[in-house]
Formats: C-alpha cells, structure tokens, sequence
C-alpha cells in the first residue's frame, strides 16, 4: 500500500520547518517502534494544521518522529493509579475513599494528590510514614474512624497540608510530638474525641495554625504550656468539656487570638484577669454557663473586645462594672439571663456600642435615658420579654434606631408606644412585628396594622394626680425617724419621687430615702433636715405635686450640752431626761383628774342641798369675858361661833 499524498505533503512541511531539539537529545540511545499508518494521518493532520504559521529558516533535518509524538506515547499516570476502593474521578487531584469501610490506609495514592478522604472508616492507628508520599497534600480528612493513637512523626513529609480533620476518633491524650512535620497547617479539628490531657508542647510545632476546634471532649486540664508555639492561632473553641475553670496560664501563651469560644462549661466563676494576656483578642463568646451568677469587676481587664457574648447563663443584671472599661464594644450579647431591668445611663461607658440582644430574658422596664450616650446606637433586640412598654426616653435618638425586635412583650399599647406607631413603617420588626396585648380593644393586632389616623381612646393616657397622702406637717425628735406618705393614680401607673428644694431628686439609698411603695423615710433625723419636702406623682400624661413640711425638735442635757440619741453605752440604758414640753405634759395630766373630782363633788353638794329643801342658815357667837389679871387661870379672849 503507498503512501498516502497528505503523508508527503506533511513530510515535505516538516523539512521545511526549523530544528527545534537534536535528535540525541530527544531520543537518546532509545529506539522507537514503527508507527503505524493510523499514527502518520493523525500526525499529518496535526502538522498541516500547525505548520502552516511557522516561520522560515535555514532548512534542517529533523528526526524521523516528532519530540510530541513520543510525549504521547509515554506510559500515562506517571503519578500513580487511582486505588481501587476510592475515587479519583469526581474532583481533580482529589481521592475520595470516605466510607468504605477500610481498616488501614489504601496503597497507591497518586502523589500528585491535594485532597484525600479517609472519613468514616475503621482506621485504629496512623504509624509513622504511611502518608509521607503526598508531598502536594492540602486537605486530609480522618474523621469518623477508630484512631486512639497518632505516633510521633505521623504526618512527616505532609508540608502542604492546610486542613487536618480529626474529629469523631477515639484520641486521649495530645502530647509533643504529635504534629510534627505539619508546619504549614491553619485548621486543625479534634472535636467529638476522647481527650482528657493537653500536655505541655502538644502543639509547638504548629506554628501556622490559625484555627483550633476543641470541643465534645473529656478535657479536664490543660497544661501551661501546652498552647506554647501557636503565633498565628487568631480562632479557639473550648466546648462540651469537664473543664472547672478557665485556663489562663495556657490561654496567655496565644498573643494573636482575635476570637475565643468558649460554649456549655461547667465553670460559675470568671477570675479577674483570666483572660489578660489575649491584648488582641476582639471576639468573647461565652454560653451555656448554668453556674455563672455574676461578673467580677476585673474579670474582663486587659481586654478590648470589639464583641461579646454572654448568653444562656444566670446573669441577675448588666455587669456594668465589668464592661466599663471596654470603650471600643459594639456588639454585646446578653440574651436569655434572668435580667429584669435596665436602669438609667449605666450603658454610657460604652461610647460606641451599636448592638444590644437581650432576649429571652426576664426584662420587665426599660429606664428612661436608658441607652443615653450611645451616639452609634442602631439595633436593639429584647424579643421575648415581660415589657408593657418600651417609652421613646430611653433612646438617644430615636430616629437613628434601624432594627426593633420587640416581639413576644406582653406591649400595653398607650401614648407611650405612639412614637413607635410614627416610625413603625421604617423599623426592622424582624420576622415578626409587635403586637398589643391591652387594652381590650386592640388586644392581638399589630402595630403595623393600624391606619394613620387613629380613633378616640387608642394611644391614650390618663394623667397622673395624687390620691392620698399622709401628714403635711411632721414633727421629729433630733435623732428621731420621720415619714411622709404619697401616693397618685393614673394611666399608665405614676412613679412617686421626692425632691427637696432647691435640691436634687432623692434617691433610694442612703439616710433619706425613697421605698418602693412612694414613702420618704428620714432616719436619724438631724436639724439640717428640717424643711420642705416635694411629692411629685408623674406619668407621660402629667404630673401632680404635693408640699410636705419637716420640723425637727432639738434634743439637749441637763448640763445644757446636746444629747445625741444615737450614741449609747452596751447594756446600759440610756439616761432620762424630761424637757419643758415633758413637764407640761406631767402636769396636764394630773391637773386633769383633780379638776374632775371637785367638780364632782361640788355637783354632789348641789344635789344633795336641793334635796333637803328650803334651810335657814343661824351663826351664834358667845363672848366670854376676860378674867382678872390676878387669876392663874385667866386666858386671852375667846370667841366660839357655831353654824345651825
């Protein structure tokens, strides 16, 4: 059979074209087969169509098969094969052999391998060397096996890998040595094992790892040092483990930690400066802390966070003093605590706060003036409460306020709520809007349900006007306690207050106070207390006042000295002193009982008179003479007078 014309055709053009490697140099000492016809149509048709654009020079001989034609007949997969149980088709460069019930490492990995996948197998055990072939490796996943022990050396020759996946094993102890070879690693997953130890140096060779999940674990202790070596670690979970206390010996070994998790612990107490050494960190996430009650003052210093999250545990209020300092917060997370209040410009510190999630907690009032200071406040969640109203006092500036979750409040729907029928159509309600639970005639429809214009008796209140009050005028004892009663009625309910002009509001602590109920108690009286006092009964309908006055009676001892009443000796009562107002006292009260009695018995006498009748009334009186001067028995003069 001859040549085919496209054969010399193509022929012809490769002569034409340049030399471009000696055939020594392609060839070597090797010697090629004949090809076969099929083989000199394919080639010609490439060379027809690739020489076409080539350029001209000096006309060289060429070697009877072109360099190409060799690199094609080269035997292919020079990376290895594909094992047999796996799958090596789905991905490129990725070997998938996850659930296939393999007890050891399957032979014959392609070392050109980027991904490989040994999750939910029966793997006991990775000795020394058995990956160290894949060189290129990126991300290996041994989740879900049976691994209680990774010996020393592992994963040497593992240089690329990135992401290492453990979790779902049976490991107990981390110890140095583990990791070794893996300098090149930023994840690395031991959640849902068994590990009760970290030892000292159990991760130092991990110098670029940057994320540490450790979680649904039997830890118990970590060791000071055992997080020596982690520069780049910026990410660690502590979570579901039997840890009693914070570790912050070891947490103080991590300079770049920027977010720290630290989930369902069984720790009440938060040390002041457990966490000082993390002067990067800006993400705090504690939850599920069933015996945290409180925060210590100095718990969170050396912090400056930009978020925190305190959420599922037994708060009983905003830990003010333990957040002051943190200036740069914007995101503060107390939701479900059993907080029932938020008083009044406590959050100030908080200069740029612009988030706060309370919900699902037990909050009954928002105080006026509540988030006052918070220039960047724009979202406030406390859906799921006990609030009856959320008054427009409590922001700064209302208009500024973008998401409104206020869902699940038990909402009176009165002129207190009316600024936020205006800007119902801009708020963020979320999912769902607020709805009113009273009065009756609203009771179950939602703010966004209502028309512009409002009928006769929706949003309204009634003003605030005092109902009863005790004396206006109190007199005290120096020393003494005094008390003035106050109360009002309205709708909403009015607050009481006491102030004393020209003076501040009084407060609800201290020697003159205000109770719960509206009284003004003032122990220990003292003469600068005497005066004016105001009751001022208020609601955002109006107000109503009352004038109360104080007058204090100065106590002194018989020497002249005054008498403090609260100075007294142990088991010795004190000395008794009557006073002028004493002593009138006394007096009016025995004067009192005698008056009585004669009057009683001159009104006996009359009686008595009146019933004998009419009675002449005779005086006799006899003179006796005087006796002569000689007489011894002679006595001065005598006069007896008798009445008939």
């Amino acid at each position: 059979m001859g040549r085919p014309p496209a054969l010399d055709r193509c022929s012809a053009q490769l002569d034409a074209a340049p030399q471009l490697l000696r055939p020594r140099e392609v060839y070597g000492h090797h010697h090629l087969k004949p090809l076969s016809k099929k083989v000199h149509v394919i080639i010609c048709s490439r060379s027809e169509e690739g020489m076409a654009a080539a350029t001209v020079a000096p006309k060289q001989a060429w070697p009877p098969w072109p360099p190409l034609l060799f690199l094609l007949l080269l035997p292919g997969g020079s990376s290895g094969s594909c094992p047999a149980v796996c799958d090596c088709t789905s991905q490129p460069r990725a070997v998938l052999c996850d659930h296939r019930r393999l007890e050891a490492v399957p032979g014959g990995l392609p070392v050109d391998t980027e991904l490989l996948d040994l999750s939910g197998n029966h793997l006991w055990a990775l000795q020394q060397g058995m990956l160290s072939r894949l060189g290129l490796l990126q991300e290996l996943d041994l989740s879900y096996n049976q691994l209680s022990t990774l010996e020393p050396g592992a994963f040497h020759g593992l240089r690329s890998l990135l992401t290492l996946r453990l979790q779902g094993n049976r490991l107990r102890i981390m110890g140095p040595g583990v990791f070794s070879g893996l300098s090149s690693l930023t994840l690395l997953d031991l959640r849902l094992n068994q590990i009760v130890l970290f030892l000292d140096g159990a991760f130092g060779e991990l110098g670029s790892l940057q994320q540490l999940e450790v979680g649904d674990n039997h830890l118990v202790f970590v060791a000071p040092g055992a997080f020596a070596g982690l520069a780049k670690l910026n990410a660690l979970t502590l979570e579901r483990c039997n840890l009693s206390t914070v570790p912050g010996l070891a947490l103080a070994r991590l300079p770049e930690l920027v977010a720290l998790r630290l989930r369902e612990l069984d720790i009440g107490r938060l040390p002041a400066g457990a966490l000082r050494g993390l002067g990067q960190l800006k993400e705090l996430e504690i939850h599920h802390w069933p015996a945290l009650e409180s925060l210590e003052p100095g718990s969170l210093a050396g912090l400056n966070l930009s978020s925190l999250a305190i959420t599922r545990c037994n708060l009983s209020s905003v830990p003010f003093q333990a957040l002051r300092h943190l200036s740069f917060l914007r995101v503060l997370d107390l939701s479900q605590n059993p907080i029932s209040a938020i008083p009044a410009r406590r959050l100030s510190p908080l200069v740029r706060l612009q988030e706060l999630r309370l919900s699902g907690a037990c909050l009954t009032s928002i105080a006026a003036h509540a988030f006052h200071g918070l220039t960047a406040f724009h979202l406030l969640d406390v859906a799921d409460n006990a609030l009856q109203t959320l008054e427009e006092t409590a922001f700064p500036s209302p208009d500024k306020l973008v998401t409104l979750r206020l869902s699940g409040n038990p909402l009176t729907c009165d002129c207190r709520l009316l600024w936020l029928l205006r800007l119902r159509r801009r708020l963020d309600f979320g999912t769902s809007p607020p709805a009113c639970a009273g009065p009756q005639h609203v009771r179950g429809k939602s703010l966004r349900d209502f028309s512009d214009i409002l009928p006769p008796g929706h949003f309204a209140c009634q003003p605030a006007l005092i109902q009863k009050s005790g004396p206006r005028w109190v007199i005290a004892e120096e020393g003494g306690r005094a008390v003035f009663s106050c109360s009002g009625d309205g709708d909403p309910a009015p607050t009481v207050s006491w102030m004393r002009p020209p003076r501040a509001w009084l407060g609800r602590a201290g020697r003159v106070r205000v109770l719960e109920d509206g009284t003004l108690e003032i122990r220990s009286v003292q003469l600068r207390d005497r005066g004016a006092y105001i009751c001022v009964v208020s609601n955002v309908a109006g107000n109503d006042s009352l004038r109360a006055w104080l007058e204090v009676i100065q106590v002194e001892a018989p020497n002249g000295t005054r008498f403090d009443h609260n100075i007294t000796t142990p088991g010795v009562p004190g000395p008794f002193f009557l006073d002028s107002r004493g002593v009138a006292m006394v007096l009016a009260v025995g004067f009192l009982p005698f008056l009585t009695s004669v009057t009683l018995c001159f009104g006996l006498i009359a009686l008595w008179s009146k019933g004998k009748g009419r009675v002449k009334h005779h005086v006799t009186f006899d003179f006796v003479a005087p006796r002569p001067s000689g007489d011894k028995n002679s006595g001065g003069n005598r006069v007896t007078a008798k009445l008939f």
